[in-house]
């Protein structure tokens, strides 16, 4: 596969994409991990582009505005 674009790829591909570029999510702290895969839900349906929800989190990240809440190991919603 050359591109990763949504343009480019079906929603199998994109799931795929995300598993693999997350590893095993389920193993990580008894599923902590599962935010960050939520994360990427509107890559896999096809509504943003992978770089985009990257550059969100990242700007939320360097900025110190709120994302969603903390809560144990995972994120509230």
């Amino acid at each position: 596969m050359d591109s990763i674009l949504i343009k480019d790829t079906t929603r199998e591909e994109r799931e795929r994409i995300v598993r693999e570029s997350l590893g095993n999510i389920s193993g990580a702290c008894d599923g902590c991990a599962a935010g960050l895969a939520d994360m990427y839900q509107d890559y896999i349906d096809g509504k943003r582009e992978i770089r985009d929800i990257n550059m969100e989190f990242r700007a939320q990240y360097e900025s110190g505005i709120e994302g969603p809440e903390k809560g144990g190991c995972g994120y509230a919603k």
